[in-house]
């Protein structure tokens, strides 16, 4: 684990932890609402508001947890400076994951079903991969495992690479039709919240001045 808190942050850390999970599990449903609706599932119309309410809470969860960090950090002086760090880092991807949904939403909100496209068996194995994901990051983090973290991480990088291969196959094909421009987005922002899930776990494996680095390409970090 690459950062702590002194035995007297006690109840205070407590909250900021539980609404760290909190923030992912609603970052679950946000995706959860918009694959729903990308995949034909649901109607946009209909799972909208509520998505955009669910992103509103992680929105409003982030600033609140920032405050309670500065607070505690000027006040009480309970929760040390690199986990400070950490806590800052990691809560911005966790609400970047909501916006990527959003994104993911806007497509079937244009009209978009992936469902009816060759690789529609695929993007619904990925609605599953990134809930699945978002739940065992959740875990890895709360516990500070660092064998399940680099289990995710490996996991995590061959998802991006599949992503990538993705993308340049729809770019260098012929075929105009096949919802290709909307596959290639949403291959994109599915390798976005897979990054930012990683960068998450990074703070369990890697020192503070490596965090953030695992949404950069691996031959990038």
């Amino acid at each position: 684990m690459v950062f702590g808190f002194r035995s007297d942050a006690g109840e205070r850390l407590d909250r900021i932890e539980e609404s760290i999970q909190q923030m992912l599990r609603d970052d679950a449903h946000s995706i959860e609402l918009a694959m729903s609706a990308l995949l034909g599932k649901a109607d946009p119309h209909t799972v909208g508001p509520e998505l955009r309410a669910t992103d509103h809470k992680v929105n409003e969860a982030e600033r609140n947890i920032r405050r309670d960090l500065v607070v505690h950090a000027s006040v009480h002086g309970s929760i040390d400076t690199p986990a400070i760090l950490v806590y800052m880092s990691i809560v911005k991807d966790i609400e970047r994951i909501g916006d990527y949904a959003k994104n993911l939403f806007d497509l079937a909100a244009d009209g978009s079903d992936l469902s009816t496209t060759s690789r529609g068996p695929r993007h619904t194995e990925m609605h599953a991969e990134m809930l699945r994901m978002i739940e065992q990051v959740g875990v890895a983090f709360h516990e500070r495992d660092p064998e399940r973290s680099r289990t995710l991480l490996t996991s995590g990088d061959e998802l991006l690479d599949d992503f990538d291969d993705a993308v340049s196959a729809l770019v260098r094909s012929d075929s105009t039709g096949d919802q290709s421009v909307a596959q290639a987005l949403a291959y994109r922002y599915y390798k976005r919240i897979v990054a930012h899930l990683l960068n998450v776990l990074s703070a369990v494996v890697m020192p503070v001045d490596r965090l953030d680095y695992f949404d950069e390409d691996p031959e990038d970090r």
